[in-house]
């Protein structure tokens, strides 16, 4: 018996198959955004190189939509010491591409990232928490980007702490804080961001950039499913279980809140979608 949907089932691995086939890096940088010189900065700690555009669909969108400047800090370029340095350039390659700025917290990155550090090597983890210290007082973000703190992968879940650490020493500073989620799902996110075509197509070829991990594990062609299945989970845990979905095709799920006083506060009520209609920047208020 066939039906339809045996046809898309069949057509859609056609398509990863012949994917596997296409070019990895190389293509063309796109046109380059121009955000104003004084226009919001919006800082993605990013635990390893290729996590700026994996999780990167509403920066993306605040680049293009909104203006914004968008500045990846690379946290670490990886565990694999004979491999930092050509993360490094990959990472360069990808960021160049799709129009963000790039900041590296030490020459090879920052070491031994996760809670076990925090725990067992305090003065290690107060050097690296002083880095980030440094890049938030310099760059003034009005929006940050890192792991939730269940993130699974260690390396996420120390960059959380990390950030969450250098905010609680400086108890005059305040942002907007955008949890992000990849290796495991948030409980509780309140922000579901439609992605375009166009900008998912551009956040995969990014991706591509990182040709060593991408040869390893093709990850770059499961993200459309990735996107496809937020939208499923988040229409009832953004939405409100027994919700009607909204129509996007793509979306990105985060949790959003402001930093303020040394302290998480709400940034709005409930749960809140970002359709491909609205401006970005106006989850922020500005």
């Amino acid at each position: 018996m066939s039906t339809p949907y045996h046809q898309l089932v069949a057509n859609l691995a056609r398509l990863i198959h012949e994917a596997k086939t296409y070019p990895l890096g190389g293509f063309a940088p796109l046109p380059p955004p121009a955000p104003a010189p004084n226009a919001p900065k919006a800082l993605i700690f990013s635990p390893h190189p290729d996590d700026e555009v994996i999780i990167g669909g509403l920066a993306l969108r605040l680049l293009r939509e909104s203006g914004w400047r968008i500045i990846n800090v690379a946290v670490t370029q990886g565990s694999n010491k004979a491999r930092q340095a050509a993360r490094w350039e990959e990472l360069k390659q990808c960021c160049a591409h799709i129009g963000f700025e790039l900041l590296q917290t030490a020459p090879h990155g920052l070491e031994k990232i996760n809670p076990r550090t925090r725990a067992q090597d305090p003065r290690h983890w107060q050097q690296c928490v002083a880095v980030i210290v440094q890049i938030l007082q310099r760059e003034q973000p009005r929006v940050i980007f890192f792991p939730h703190d269940a993130d699974w992968n260690s390396t996420h879940i120390g960059v959380h702490h990390l950030v969450v650490d250098a905010l609680r020493s400086l108890p005059a500073f305040t942002c907007e804080i955008v949890e992000t989620e990849y290796w495991a799902p948030m409980a509780s996110p309140n922000l579901m961001v439609e992605i375009s075509p166009t900008d998912l197509g551009d956040l995969i070829a990014a991706l591509t950039f990182h040709v060593g991990e991408v040869q390893r594990n093709p990850y770059h062609l499961s993200l459309p499913a990735w996107m496809m299945d937020n939208v499923r989970r988040g229409g009832e845990v953004v939405g409100g279980q027994g919700g009607a979905a909204p129509p996007f095709t793509f979306a990105t799920l985060y949790r959003v809140r402001t930093w303020r006083e040394s302290q998480w506060q709400p940034r709005w009520e409930g749960g809140r979608f970002l359709s491909l209609a609205e401006k970005p920047h106006l989850l922020f208020g500005a």
